[in-house]
């Protein structure tokens, strides 16, 4: 071991929780292990940003979510061996924001955010097909036609060219081609994650504990295999595919029906607790049980969205650990809302206001 790496334990890390984005070319990863390497191409074009969506769950400040020497080493290894983060805890304690903070540290552009609820299946993150919108675009095109081919049939000559006569509808078949199956093909936001990239999109997986029971089993294969099928235009005539992306207005070329990445996405997955995961799911993720933020750690929070430090702060941070440490469910929205209103006019935390205050900050165990 070289006298660098000696007194710099942590030189093998690539993310560190700093909140900044890189202030040069981004860093890269090292090269994934021969079982987690795949073939897709040609690369896509980078993913675009999105500032906004960024400073929305990350704020101005520096506060970053809670996380220790060794959570930081578990979120560096899952990124080097390229599988899937899953972070389990409390509801708000940040555990979705840990996907933006690592966007955001590695330079790696927009987010691809898949919200899971109950009637969520593997085909909705992957793609979606307009069967409908096609059938009726399909129709419109053909009822084109017959419009074409009423004064022909009525009597109209046929031009001549030199290779013969050409009839109105091959005139109109010329100018106006049926529509394509990839019209009406939008990716998801697992199917854009798993575009060929040359540097990995992060996808945010947002409480998969809320699935039916089969979806994590069905993920498997396409986590494991960083690749999918399209049905729909494996069967097409057509070699290729110009489909619609999760990204807005963007485009992606599929061949032959099928996608499958260069480099691994980074996978965020969050659970709530609220039910356990099949073993196969869980062997092939990395755990990480996140926990309620220090008092300092909330300060610096409230400060960074608020971009201030309202009077009040110190208090409702204070009301808000006691409530927490007695076994309430609290989220930080609730303090974050709470923050905000001390910064209105007059309002008064001890005054007229602590009513409001007591109800944002309520308990959400208990159903109201």
């Amino acid at each position: 071991m070289s006298a660098q790496e000696q007194t710099d334990p942590h030189r093998w890390r690539v993310f560190n929780a700093t909140k900044r984005a890189p202030g040069g070319p981004p860093p890269q990863l090292p090269e994934p292990p021969p079982w987690r390497r795949f073939r897709g191409s040609p690369d896509q074009p980078p993913p675009p940003d999105d500032e906004e969506a960024a400073l929305r769950r990350l704020g101005l400040g520096d506060a970053t979510p809670q996380l220790d020497a060794d959570e930081i080493d578990t979120i560096n290894a899952a990124l080097l061996l390229r599988r899937p983060l899953l972070i389990t805890g409390p509801p708000g304690v940040g555990k979705s924001t840990l996907a933006y903070l690592i966007s955001r540290e590695l330079g790696l552009g927009r987010v691809l955010e898949w919200n899971i609820v109950s009637r969520t299946t593997l085909r909705d993150g992957l793609y979606t097909h307009d069967a409908i919108g096609r059938a009726q675009s399909i129709a419109a095109w053909q009822a084109g036609l017959r419009d074409a081919e009423a004064p022909a049939n009525a009597g109209g000559a046929a031009d001549e060219t030199p290779q013969g006569p050409v009839s109105v509808k091959d005139e109109v078949l010329n100018r106006q081609r049926p529509p394509s199956l990839g019209e009406f093909v939008t990716l998801g936001a697992l199917g854009t994650a798993l575009l060929p990239y040359d540097r990995p999109r992060v996808l945010l997986i947002d409480e998969l504990d809320k699935s039916d029971i089969d979806l994590p089993n069905d993920l498997l294969h396409v986590l494991e295999n960083g690749s999918y099928e399209i049905p729909e235009l494996v069967r097409d005539a057509a070699d290729t595919a110009r489909v619609h992306i999760s990204d807005p207005g963007r485009h992606a070329v599929v061949s032959g029906g099928r996608v499958e990445c260069h480099e691994f996405p980074i996978v965020v997955i969050t659970s709530n607790g609220e039910r356990e995961f099949p073993a196969a799911f869980r062997r092939r993720c990395l755990p990480l049980e996140m926990r309620t933020p220090s008092r300092e750690q909330l300060l610096a929070i409230v400060e960074g969205h608020l971009r201030a430090r309202p009077q009040a702060a110190e208090e409702l941070v204070d009301l808000f650990v006691q409530r927490v440490q007695a076994g309430g469910t609290h989220s930080l929205d609730q303090l974050l809302n709470a923050a905000q209103l001390t910064t209105v006019g007059a309002f008064q935390v001890d005054g007229d206001g602590r009513k409001l205050v007591e109800m944002l900050l309520r308990d959400l165990a208990k159903g109201r």
